[in-house]
């Protein structure tokens, strides 16, 4: 018997998929480019398309027949609704032998799933949120949790994740902002990348969003029109997702929802073959954020029908239509055989996506569905890792009095709406938060502890009592007074305030839950002054997808931490900070404003973006981006280094770091670029570099920071990448706003214009000192 080229795995990939090609019928290959959006069975026994809008209406009998052209991708098969794990692989693969049978060439679907805080599905790990990954400032911890979340995916039999979220945070009303990893290209860039370089390390394919610009929406509204320049792309936007291509690996990329000045992201050739493929080098594939290809055509009104939206959507990059098809099925065959849409469109993607397929083992004879080992979505390894990631992620604002860590025998009231519920501890792409709210029946499938019974397991002795006081965001008051009696009767009143993540207007964070400005939501404001004017000390411990303005309350509070959706271990976590069994070592993502107004806000200014007596308003951050505190103490000391620099050359600064305390703690050493001249407005300071540190008492590191000239490089007026010549001011310091070093250095040589292959990151060294 002779096997078909394609099928040869000695061959070359590409030549295995132009022999398959050339085999292929325009409906065959067309039938490569969308994914349908389906359930799996509870019983084991395949997929079924969801029969509404969110599935293209498909019946049983359109399945049927639709999969005997193929099928490029299923959406979302756990995602969708609860089903127990092992049923949902078992489902899965038969779903997949069904389609390879149906089909001529027995190719089975790519699978996708969501996996931004951990997998989507019934019963997996619910990680922190991106934000939390931000304030570990930890890149490698970040990878291993992707790592395990690519295990779990691989192990029900998924292949993509569309994960990580590289928006750089632009205006902190922004319902998406808990999604994101920061409001720093570098920081969102260096934790992205190793998100993407955990998961390609599991063998799942990450899928980078929402390329690009979606988190500069006008107003901060989810979806509106996008006005930034094209510095702002070239400084904030893209150097995530080069980060992420480059040293992360990933193998697709989601074009998102936005326009910028008029033209959709889903039909941009500028940025999707121009800057992507032929700038940036990448090979794999471009899927459309889901109905993003259909939202032509409906919402941004540049398409007049599906087969136009197809044409845009393919003849700017656009590989993949998710979630379902609208557009690049029957609409978009028609169109290549009236002449309307070239071929070669079609096969250009389709080339794309069986390369894909071809590097997964998709088109391998031996190719075999079936999980090869137990599925445990949710085991105490992850549990463990989820923890980790919990406790380095809680930020410890404020402690002027040292009134935390508490005291193990004290009388504690514990109030706010957020203390007793577990999806307190959730952002809105976890599944009991995305999926499950919609099956108030089905139990939440993992345990996840509610902030006051994990303070009363860490503190057994301490007299503990409890009253909501009020609700996340409504107006009624009606609990301040039992509220105020209970904390007058306390030592110390923790009060746990915060967002509910949810989905288009179902929550105060989350998808579609923008707000007007940054006042923490319903009355908790009013709740915690009526707390204050007890007098008796109270602990702020906010819970929340985003910042809030916490000027109205300097000076008044105990102690302040901060936590952003911590994740299913996110209670013991913020406990054990209370307790003081967890020293906080979290720096803040994103800057805590001081007021609600006066947004958007982040601290990459440039001098007249900073408080001046040019305008009566004052931007300030009450806290700065980095800022953390700590239940030890750091000296930092010796430093050296900074020498001139010729343009294309680099040089080093190192300095030590000595735990003081009495108890192991973590700092981060921050490295900021100042340029006081340059050719066009710069940022008064950006991070270029960090290194965290982890310190027994009385232990010493010294770290070291390999700066190159490359990373002083901006977009100028000319939409060019440069390094220019002239004074430059490296700073270390804990954060943003402090610091404890500087050197002023001088690029020396001629301008240089860079390419793609510049320097991206600032490499570190330690070394332990005696």
């Amino acid at each position: 018997m002779t096997t078909a080229a394609w099928r040869d795995t000695a061959l070359p990939p590409a030549d295995r998929v132009a022999d398959l090609l050339s085999r292929m019928t325009l409906e065959e290959k067309t039938a490569q480019l969308y994914g349908v959006w389906v359930g799996a069975g509870t019983d084991g026994d395949g997929v079924a398309p969801l029969q509404d809008q969110m599935g293209a209406g498909l019946t049983d009998e359109d399945w049927a027949e639709l999969i005997t052209r193929g099928l490029g991708q299923l959406t979302r098969p756990f995602g969708t609704a609860p089903v127990e794990p092992v049923a949902g692989a078992r489902s899965l693969a038969a779903a997949q032998r069904r389609i390879a049978a149906a089909g001529r060439f027995g190719i089975p679907a790519l699978a996708h799933e969501e996996c931004l805080a951990g997998f989507t599905a019934w019963g997996a790990t619910a990680y922190p949120v991106p934000l939390a990954w931000g304030a570990t400032f930890d890149p490698a911890l970040v990878a291993e949790m992707a790592r395990r979340i690519g295990h779990d995916l691989r192990s029900v039999g998924v292949h993509q994740g569309l994960a990580p979220v590289l928006d750089v945070v632009r205006d902190p009303r922004w319902g998406r902002v808990e999604e994101t990893i920061g409001e720093d290209p570098y920081l969102v860039g260096t934790i992205g990348a190793a998100y993407v370089g955990g998961l390609e390390s599991a063998g799942v394919v990450a899928t980078l969003k929402h390329f690009a610009g979606y988190a500069s929406s006008a107003g901060a509204r989810n979806l509106a029109p996008v006005r930034a320049g094209v510095r702002e792309f070239g400084d904030v936007t893209l150097p995530p997702f080069e980060m992420a291509l480059r040293e992360g690996g990933a193998r697709s990329v989601m074009a998102a929802y936005n326009e910028t000045d008029g033209v959709p992201a889903t039909a941009d050739a500028r940025l999707l073959t121009e800057l992507l493929r032929e700038e940036w080098g990448f090979t794999g594939t471009v899927v459309s954020d889901y109905f993003g290809v259909d939202f032509l055509r409906t919402l941004h009104r540049v398409a007049a029908d599906p087969a136009q939206a197809a044409h845009a959507a393919l003849a700017a990059g656009v590989d993949v239509e998710l979630p379902t098809l609208n557009c690049f099925g029957a609409p978009l065959a028609e169109a290549v055989r009236a002449g309307t849409v070239p071929a070669e469109l079609v096969d250009r993607a389709a080339r794309r996506v069986l390369l894909q397929k071809c590097e997964l083992g998709l088109l391998d004879e031996d190719w075999q569905p079936e999980p090869a080992g137990p599925v445990d979505l949710d085991s105490a390894a992850n549990r463990a890792l989820a923890r980790r990631l919990a406790e380095e992620s809680v930020i410890l604002l404020a402690n002027p009095d040292g009134v935390l860590p508490l005291s193990p025998d004290t009388r504690i009231a514990v109030v706010g709406p957020r203390a007793t519920d577990p999806l307190a501890m959730l952002g809105c792409y976890s599944f009991p938060s995305h999926v499950g709210v919609q099956h108030p029946e089905v139990p939440m499938g993992i345990a996840v502890p509610a902030v006051l019974d994990a303070l009363r397991g860490e503190l057994p002795d301490a007299k503990v009592t409890f009253t909501e006081g009020c609700g996340v965001d409504d107006p009624d008051t009606g609990g301040f007074e039992e509220a105020v009696a209970r904390a007058a009767e306390a030592d110390v009143c923790v009060a746990v305030l915060g967002d509910r993540s949810g989905l288009f207007g179902r929550g105060t964070s989350g998808e579609g839950c923008d707000v007007a400005d940054l006042r923490l939501p319903g009355v908790q404001g009013e709740l915690l002054d009526a707390l204050l004017a007890t007098g008796v000390p109270v602990v702020l411990v906010l819970l929340t997808g985003r910042p809030y303005a916490l000027g109205r309350w300097q000076g008044r509070l105990a102690a302040a931490v901060q936590a952003h959706f911590p994740g299913e271990e996110g209670g013991p976590a913020v406990a054990g900070v209370l307790s003081g069994r967890v020293n906080p070592s979290g720096r803040l993502p994103v800057s805590v404003p001081r007021g609600p107004g006066g947004q958007p806000w982040t601290y990459l200014q440039p001098p007249l973006g900073l408080a001046g007596e040019v305008s009566s308003l004052d931007p300030t951050p009450l806290y700065a981006f980095g800022h953390g505190c700590s239940y030890t103490s750091f000296d930092w000391s010796d430093f050296a280094g900074g020498t001139d620099l010729a343009t294309d050359g680099g040089c080093e600064l190192s300095l030590t770091v000595r735990n003081t305390g009495d108890r192991a703690g973590a700092e981060v050493v921050q490295l900021y670029l100042h340029d006081p001249v340059a050719s066009v407005t710069r940022p008064d300071v950006r991070l270029v570099g960090y290194r965290r540190l982890e310190l027994e008492p009385g232990a010493a590191a010294r770290v070291t920071f390999r700066f190159h000239a490359d990373l002083s490089s901006f977009t100028d007026a000319r939409g060019r990448r440069i390094v220019e010549p002239g004074e430059l001011e490296l700073r270390l310091g804990p954060s943003s706003a402090e610091t404890v070093h500087r050197v002023r250095l001088r690029l020396t040589g001629p301008e240089r214009q860079l390419g793609p292959d510049r320097q991206l990151l600032c490499g570190t060294g330690v070394s332990e000192v005696s």
